[in-house]
């Protein structure tokens, strides 16, 4: 495939399959977050975050980078907003960095972080493309950490409320949508589980109970945020990984994926939407359950206007608990993650059946792939397959009952993978990091020409 000729036959199929499927108002993003993209880490008065310091200790990012610098897009945004437009898009994701706009977590706001924000939105909103905000994708202010502890206090709950309110207060007109946090289970499990995460802890307690402070930060959020009369739309975003038996006839197999299920997706829609912890993990998690204070509960059960589901892949479990090796008859990421594109299908009416939840939006869906440079493109036919697969699949799910009104690719860019520093590409941008180039890729082609195709039938519709 040529990246100025990002259509064939089977696109073509690809694209009538979105039209009948998805409703005309569906709207196509794609996302970044702060941390990843932003650098800029000590400019203009912004504080450290618990990722600035887990960069500086050794052996924690495996190609031994930081976040300094990441894509610059403190300083480049305007031109990455021109790359927005030319792909067409209707919607950007993107986070507020809480240390940038409040370096010490509470007390003084900084002015000049905000007016980065500000800049951002306005130059997204004189695009025609619809900023949609993160308040919390994992870079907390380290001072909190450090005089706190962090997660592991409930005193950030309110803190974090104030800040949501601030963010509310300046841009919740100018917003289309405030998303409170981009994956709890990450922050907790990965962050203070196993250490993969910042801050690097590991005590499954310590997990659990950060879980729940996370849980009652977005339910104080959500109150802020409606108390000073925010018109954008509210929600929170999860991350959804299905859990398959092994051997779906085993039944140790089966309770193994129950298990691992429970803890990924039940522990975190039980309480947004039923107020309540699932009994079964409870019970699992035994003396590493968290303790909850009257009231708890209450607060986290906030209606929403918006659920985001983040989804990659699948997992799969034998009786002991172990993740397995999956079939891959798709193939795997360059994270290692099976290509399984029919749990999204399956997901997405298993939640719409069991939750009946606010319109979702998937908020992220991509791949790491190991890309490289041909003659002055960059020929990722794999992602293109990756998307083609996943957006036929949501489509099913919608043309079968579920409520998805929006797609955000991860990522706009190639950007700091967390702990995988830059050795993993996600973008449907590449970057240099030595010159900060940005290359449209040839996924990047082949998203323009879907949404362009999906407009245009939209238009000729309406």
């Amino acid at each position: 495939m040529h990246a100025n000729d990002a259509t064939s036959a089977a696109d073509t199929a690809t694209l009538q399959t979105l039209i009948q499927s998805l409703p005309a108002d569906f709207q196509w993003g794609s996302a970044t977050s702060a941390a990843q993209i932003e650098g800029a880490a000590r400019e203009d008065g912004k504080g450290e975050s618990i990722w600035d310091r887990f960069c500086a200790q050794p052996g924690r990012i495996k190609d031994g980078s930081n976040i300094d610098v990441a894509c610059d897009h403190y300083h480049r945004y305007p031109e990455d907003i021109q790359r927005m437009e030319w792909l067409g898009l209707e919607a950007y994701r993107f986070s507020f960095s809480w240390p940038r706009v409040r370096p010490q977590g509470r007390g003084a706001w900084n002015e000049a972080g905000f007016a980065f924000y500000d800049r951002l939105i306005d130059e997204l909103l004189a695009a025609g493309i619809k900023p949609n905000a993160t308040l919390y994708h994992w870079d907390l202010p380290q001072a909190l950490d450090d005089s706190i502890g962090g997660l592991l206090s409930r005193d950030v709950a309110p803190l974090f409320a104030e800040y949501a309110a601030e963010v509310a207060r300046r841009f919740g007109d100018r917003l289309a949508t405030i998303a409170t946090l981009n994956e709890p289970w990450c922050s907790a499990t990965l962050g203070y589980e196993t250490a993969q995460f910042a801050p690097g802890h590991t005590n499954r307690a310590e997990a659990y109970q950060v879980s729940h402070h996370l849980l009652m930060m977005h339910g104080a959020a959500m109150q802020a945020m409606r108390a000073v009369g925010s018109k954008a739309q509210l929600g929170i975003v999860l991350n959804h990984t299905p859990s398959f038996p092994a051997d779906p006839l085993n039944e140790d197999d089966r309770r193994a994926a129950r298990i691992d299920d429970g803890t990924n997706v039940r522990w975190y829609m039980d309480p947004v939407f039923r107020g309540q912890y699932p009994a079964d993990i409870v019970e699992h998690l035994g003396a590493d359950a968290p303790r909850i204070h009257e009231g708890d509960l209450a607060l986290i059960q906030q209606p929403l206007d918006f659920l985001g589901i983040n989804f990659y892949t699948r997992s799969v479990l034998n009786g002991r608990q172990q993740f397995v090796t999956p079939p891959g008859e798709l193939g795997f990421t360059d994270m290692g993650w099976e290509i399984y594109p029919q749990a999204l299908t399956q997901h997405l009416l298993r939640i719409t059946r069991e939750y009946t939840p606010p319109p979702i939006v998937i908020t992220e869906n991509g791949m790491a792939n190991a890309d490289r440079i041909v003659d002055g493109r960059v020929p990722d036919a794999a992602r293109i397959a990756y998307l083609r697969g996943h957006l036929e699949a949501l489509a099913q799910a919608v043309a079968l009952g579920a409520d998805v009104r929006g797609y955000f690719y991860w990522s706009l860019l190639d950007n700091f993978e967390w702990n995988s520093g830059y050795e993993k590409r996600f973008g449907l941008f590449h970057v240099d990091y030595a010159t900060q180039e940005r290359l449209a890729k040839d996924s990047a082609h082949w998203y323009r020409h879907l949404i362009e195709g999906f407009k245009a039938a939209r238009s000729s519709a309406g």
